[in-house]
């Protein structure tokens, strides 16, 4: 197991409840029903990622090598860069702050190291068999 993967996993998917649970309860409350529907396409794609991460760290024991410690990588990068402008891009909205909107152009780079990263996963498992 990777130990350092498996405790991200943790406190990404605690984060994740936490900012579902804002986005479920006080959000509705501050911006418009798109945007909390952006917020919560960022809480879901953290999910989804954070159980990849799971996976690649109980599989290192059995496939450990270079590909999976980058599919690691690449799931955490882009649940930052993904999920993290997705979150700023609301609080930017719900602020009424300007003139930061182009951090919209960061998301597809995070779903960039999110295909990234399952591309490496397999490439472990392929390597290994």
């Amino acid at each position: 197991m990777h130990k350092g993967f498996l405790q991200t996993a943790a406190i990404l998917g605690a984060l994740a409840v936490a900012l579902g649970a804002f986005g479920a309860h006080g959000l509705k409350k501050i911006v418009p029903p798109e945007t909390v529907t952006t917020f919560e396409t960022g809480v879901r794609y953290q999910f989804y990622h954070v159980f990849a991460l799971l996976a690649v760290a109980i599989l290192f024991g059995n496939f450990p090598g270079k590909h999976l410690q980058y599919a690691g990588i690449c799931f955490i990068v882009g649940i930052i860069l993904f999920s993290g402008s997705l979150y700023i891009l609301t609080m930017l909205q719900a602020t009424k702050t300007v003139g930061m909107r182009g951090i919209g152009a960061v998301t597809p780079i995070g779903g960039l190291f999110f295909i990234i990263g399952w591309i490496f996963l397999f490439l472990a498992v392929l390597r290994k068999a």
